[in-house]
């Protein structure tokens, strides 16, 4: 993911920076205070499990600083986040529903095909917006799958 971010960055001619968090002792202060110092002027999270696991205080640091932020998972602009652009989960755990079906009738699991997330959802969420005082473009809330007011 970080490979295809800087590349995505360089095309656009802006400067892509890496801050990471370590997974058993996160220090998410100290990464608040390199965004501060450093001034970044976005935010892009994944969804790993300790990412997810300190929502809350990303969010309100995003809100708090003023920093437009996308997430992975819809469920951080579902909870007061700018925006998520991710697999859709609903549709995952419908396809996930399909391989359990084949190996309770006696499919071997490593038979199975592997398979890629196939549908993704852009969701922004207005009122977050509102509270950074940020607007979003018109063509991004046309090409959205969801918009929260």
């Amino acid at each position: 993911m970080f490979k295809n971010a800087r590349e995505a960055a360089n095309t656009l001619g802006v400067q892509f920076q890496l801050i990471e968090v370590n997974a058993t002792d996160p220090d998410f202060e100290s990464a608040f205070r390199t965004l501060a110092k450093e001034r970044i002027g976005g935010l892009v999270t994944e969804g790993s499990t300790v990412i997810n696991l300190h929502r809350a205080k990303i969010l309100e640091y995003a809100q708090t600083n003023r920093i437009p932020a996308i997430h992975s998972d819809q469920e951080y602009a579902e909870a007061g986040g700018l925006m998520s652009y991710g697999a859709n989960r609903v549709d995952l755990y419908r396809r996930a529903a399909v391989y359990v079906d084949k190996i309770l009738k006696g499919a071997k699991p490593g038979d199975l095909p592997m398979e890629q997330p196939t549908k993704f959802e852009l969701v922004v969420n207005l009122k977050a917006a509102k509270q950074i005082e940020l607007t979003i473009p018109q063509r991004v809330l046309l090409k959205a799958d969801r918009v929260i007011k």
